[in-house]
């Protein structure tokens, strides 16, 4: 490709490209005006200048200034500026930047003439079990011949070490790290990562028909670690999980370890399905996730749509291995790629998306914000070549080549029984104390607590709200909550009475702690528990994991705000 000269002056500078530019990162004020575009002092014109890079310098290269717009997409990362990436405020022992190149190429969907389909993985045959293992292995050896070639397996895993764990700022924001979890941007984020994931593998086999088997955890028969990823001898075998949790071991998505029916852990997965898919969603961002747009603070857990805070977080916790430092591989951000399950576990959860797509909802699933659609990242495809991509262009997975095998899906059966009869509140909250007097609350101990309603009896738009929860990022934290639970079953989310839970696996802030809220959608609960007129509920709070790295600052019922 012939080389692009783009004249822009800095401080008077002239310079053949806009290299000098992340000086202004460190505080500088500069000047500067290019071909098609001029910008005032201190400031760039970064629509123009866009225009001008066309696509061989990319946005990475460029200065975002927060005082240019009120909101604008995310950037992708500079790979040049890449950094230490951390553990809540502990630096890794890990180098997980990429390789740089000085040409990003803006990446365009190649015409499908058939698609791959994405097969189960507890039903995959033998032929294609052996390609997959081939297909790892052949990463795994490029790791040896060129450990800087970014098709090779550990580069891979390394994409989401650095997108996750603070080794890339935003660009024009020192500091501020880029963090791909808990906001809309998580599932886009995933898809293209696994297109690109899955394509330098058909490339190294050369076969374009190859696609990546999903792990089928949201059905019983692949409630388990498929078979193919526990052969010791195996490409796909990681030593870095939990040992108590291979299989036969069922996937306990309430991460209770207390479960020991291996039936009442699968009513507990199915119902927690058919809840973070269809029953507490009430709105696009409750099940993709909230915005998070160019300078926002790096988004927490409670920040994330119901699919990510749910059944993503719990597979990543339950197999991540206790006898290292934060759980891994799997069970921490910058480790889990080193496990290949990682991928076929993502594939699932790419898989929910396209289901909640399909399915019937009284609000409207399309995000069309423009700071949504046109986020944007960087990766490398299967030819080695550095590529821009778009939220927009993800939407559609049979566009970009692949589909799922049709499986049956239990959980849209999966809705909490309804009770028969209301509880009698005066003599449920009994020797209850009001928020007042239990919070702030450190959750060393299962806790009960009454909560005034704004309105009496049903209402469609209540919302719970545990607010200043301060957790400690370095651990793996999980807490229940209930409401106006009678039966003190907190083994059994399969009921009416569970609203919702709190799952953190260790990941990167820049502090020890980090401060969110968690709110959850009542209107569901309330339909199933057939609340009676009260003004009151009766809360219950149930520490699962760490309970004594959790204080909540308060509680309290709000009408939600209106769409």
């Amino acid at each position: 490709m012939a080389s692009l000269q783009l004249s822009c002056t800095v401080l008077g500078t002239t310079a053949p490209k806009p290299s000098l530019l992340p000086n202004a990162r460190r505080g500088r004020r500069f000047h500067v005006s290019c071909s098609g575009g001029q910008a005032e002092e201190g400031k760039v014109d970064r629509r123009n200048m866009l225009l001008g890079l066309g696509g061989m310098y990319g946005a990475a290269n460029l200065v975002s200034d927060a005082k240019l717009a009120k909101a604008a997409p995310l950037l992708p990362p500079e790979f040049k500026s890449c950094g230490v990436a951390y553990v809540g405020e502990d630096p890794l022992d890990v180098n997980c930047c990429p390789p740089t190149s000085d040409v990003i190429k803006d990446y365009k969907l190649p015409p499908v003439h058939r698609l791959r389909v994405r097969r189960a993985a507890h039903r995959l045959n033998l032929a294609n079990v052996a390609k997959y293992k081939r297909a790892v292995k052949m990463m795994r050896d490029l790791d040896v011949a060129d450990p800087t070639d970014p098709r090779g397996f550990t580069q891979q895993a390394n994409i989401h070490c650095a997108y996750c764990n603070g080794a890339h700022d935003q660009v024009g924001h020192e500091g501020l790290d880029i963090q791909v979890h808990f906001s809309w941007l998580f599932f886009p984020f995933h898809r293209w990562y696994l297109y690109f994931y899955e394509r330098i593998m058909a490339d190294l086999l050369k076969d374009p028909t190859f696609a990546l088997p999903y792990w089928n955890w949201d059905h019983p028969k692949g409630m388990q670690l498929p078979w193919m990823f526990d052969e010791e001898d195996s490409s796909l075998y990681d030593p870095n999980r939990n040992q108590d949790r291979r299989p036969p071991a069922v996937l306990n998505l309430a991460l209770n370890s207390t479960i020991t029916d291996p039936a009442q852990i699968i009513s507990n997965n199915l119902t927690l399905m058919y809840n973070e898919m269809i029953g507490t969603p009430a709105s696009a961002t409750d099940f993709m996730g909230k915005a998070y747009r160019d300078g926002d603070a790096p988004p927490t857990y409670p920040d994330g749509g119901t699919s990510e805070k749910g059944s993503h977080t719990a597979v990543h916790a339950w197999f991540g291995d206790p006898r290292n430092e934060y759980n891994e591989d799997i069970g921490n951000f910058y480790s889990a790629g080193r496990d290949p399950a990682f991928y076929s576990h993502h594939a699932n959860v790419d898989r929910m998306w396209t289901i909640w797509n399909d399915i019937p909802a009284d609000y409207q699933k399309a995000i069309t914000d423009p700071d949504y659609l046109n986020a944007s990242f960087l990766f490398y495809d299967e030819k080695k070549q550095l590529v821009r991509v778009k939220v927009a262009d993800c939407f559609n997975h049979k566009k970009m080549g692949y589909e799922y095998e049709n499986v049956d899906i239990p959980w849209v059966r999966s809705k909490p029984p309804r009770r028969a009869a209301a509880v009698n509140i005066q003599d449920l909250s009994k020797g209850v104390k009001t928020a007042e007097k239990v919070f702030p609350l450190k959750l060393r101990k299962t806790t009960r607590v009454l909560v005034a309603k704004p309105t009496v009896g049903k209402a469609d738009n209540e919302v719970l709200v545990l607010e200043n929860i301060v957790t400690d990022n370095r651990k793996l934290i999980k807490f229940d909550v209930f409401v106006n639970d009678e039966d003190d079953k907190p083994e059994e989310v399969d009921r009416a009475e569970y609203a919702g839970g709190f799952t953190q696996l260790p990941h990167r802030v820049k502090a020890k702690n980090s401060v969110s809220d968690l709110r959850l959608n009542l209107k569901q609960l309330y339909e199933n528990i057939n609340i009676a007129d009260d003004d009151t509920v009766v809360v219950t709070i149930v520490p699962l994991i760490n309970g004594e790295a959790v204080t909540i600052g308060g509680i309290k019922i709000v009408e939600a705000p209106s769409a």
